[in-house]
């Protein structure tokens, strides 16, 4: 196994992985996750998706400075929703960025950032953004954390930014930080995915999550995806070997009672193969 890389990594061409691990506790484990952003980069305009949370921002922002040196200029940023780990860096960058324009669903937004209306815009489902040579498209959001929850896909890699969709910790101590899903060998997928969904997406306790497994694969198919970019997870460059294994975490982490409750609960038997233990 490879191990770990320093962000910000280009993990489609011009589409560039910001951010830095957040250390998080669950079970008696330490596990890692990213409050992710992304730079993708046009013929004639950049855009950011996400803005970390922020304790990031000096960070991203170290990185985002240092990409836009030699890129065209950013003009738009855009939200998966309003949640402070995917927007807390919003204000910072409207005010650092005169140019941008916020786009997605803008709701809110005024009201913290009035000074900032006349450079929001209202998107929807369909809605492109030009950058030149590619372009931005919002489609729709399978698995939401909030009701105003958008997705974005760049047409011109097939990029996904799913926001929460595919959310997951990795472990520091195998080396996985900075990596692609597909680098981090050791790293358990199903169980991973399942500690972030009970913590994180407390809803899919109570929900039959096969009906949202077969629409998330749905929206995979209908865009033909070749890379998905999670705001909470490793970048996954190989859909077909990993995102069984994220699919499998949702159903095992919907499957097990939420923790502080009933743990130890050995797994059910048809993911009891998976290894992961009791949520």
């Amino acid at each position: 196994m490879s191990g770990p890389k320093q962000l910000p990594r280009e993990i489609a061409k011009g589409v560039f992985w910001l951010g830095d691990c957040l250390e998080q506790r669950a079970n008696g484990k330490i596990y890692h996750t990213y409050n992710a952003a992304f730079l993708i980069e046009g013929s004639s305009a950049c855009m950011l998706v996400e803005t970390g949370h922020p304790k990031d921002f000096p960070i991203i922002n170290r990185q985002l400075e240092a990409l836009l040196a030699s890129r065209p200029p950013l003009k738009y940023l855009f939200v998966t929703h309003q949640e402070t780990p995917h927007s807390g860096g919003l204000g910072r960058i409207l005010h650092r960025y005169p140019g941008v324009l916020l786009c997605g669903d803008i709701s809110d937004y005024h009201l913290a950032f009035p000074q900032y209306v006349d450079r929001m815009r209202s998107m929807r489902e369909g809605d492109e953004l030009d950058l030149g040579d590619r372009s931005f498209v919002i489609v729709d959001s399978v698995i939401r954390d909030l009701r105003t929850t958008w997705w974005g896909f760049d047409k011109k890699e097939r990029v996904l930014f799913p926001g929460d969709g595919f959310a997951y910790s990795h472990y520091h101590e195998d080396g996985h930080c900075g990596l692609f899903a597909e680098e981090a060998i050791s790293l358990d997928l199903p169980e991973v995915s399942a500690v972030f969904a009970d913590r994180a997406l407390f809803w899919t306790k109570f929900t039959d999550m096969n009906i949202y497994v077969d629409r998330l694969q749905a929206l995979l198919d209908k865009l033909d995806v070749k890379v998905i970019a999670p705001t909470h997870g490793l970048p996954i460059l190989n859909p077909s070997q990993t995102v069984p294994k994220v699919k499998a975490g949702l159903l095992y982490g919907s499957s097990v009672p939420e923790s502080g409750t009933e743990t130890g609960v050995a797994p059910p038997p048809d993911t009891a193969k998976t290894g992961a233990p009791a949520v």
